[in-house]
């Protein structure tokens, strides 16, 4: 009479274990929510804001965050264009680094645009990019940003 081998245990329990620190992992990313905002008196903080403004397609509160100048433009001479953004959710902005003086600011970001499904995964693009701030009134306010994030002023109404 032959006897059935065990079944090995201790391979029994690092899958298990495995299994479980791969369910912990997941939990973990998909519950743990939207980061905190950042503060909303330093300059990444207004960057933050004024870019979710503008990606949700809020101009208003966007140009709460924002000096009278003219936005997304390098041309001072140049008119104000309205720039065609991805829909909400096809653009991230992640900070790099924040360059503060003491009435200016740079904020430099990396955007990453989605474009969709291509034949092997999703295609994003991403590129580095620059908000200009400026201390008004002891509060930090957008005076250039990138393109993509070009809001223009209102125009005056004609009498």
């Amino acid at each position: 009479m032959t006897t059935r081998p065990r079944p090995d245990r201790t391979l029994m329990a690092v899958l298990a274990i495995i299994a479980g620190l791969v369910a912990v992992a997941l939990a973990v990313v998909f519950f743990r929510g939207q980061p905190d905002p950042l503060p909303e008196s330093t300059p990444a903080g207004v960057v933050q804001r004024y870019a979710a403004a503008v990606i949700d397609g809020d101009e208003a509160a966007a140009r709460r965050y924002s000096t009278d100048g003219r936005f997304g433009t390098g041309q001072p001479g140049a008119p104000c264009t309205r720039a065609e953004r991805p829909p909400a959710g096809a653009m991230r902005v992640t900070l790099v680094s924040t360059v503060e003086r003491a009435d200016t600011a740079e904020v430099h970001v990396v955007l990453a645009t989605s474009d969709g499904s291509g034949p092997f995964g999703n295609s994003e693009y991403e590129s580095e990019a620059v908000f200009g701030l400026e201390r008004v009134n002891g509060n930090w306010l957008v005076a250039t940003a990138p393109w993509q994030f070009t809001i223009c002023p209102v125009p005056a109404a004609k009498p």
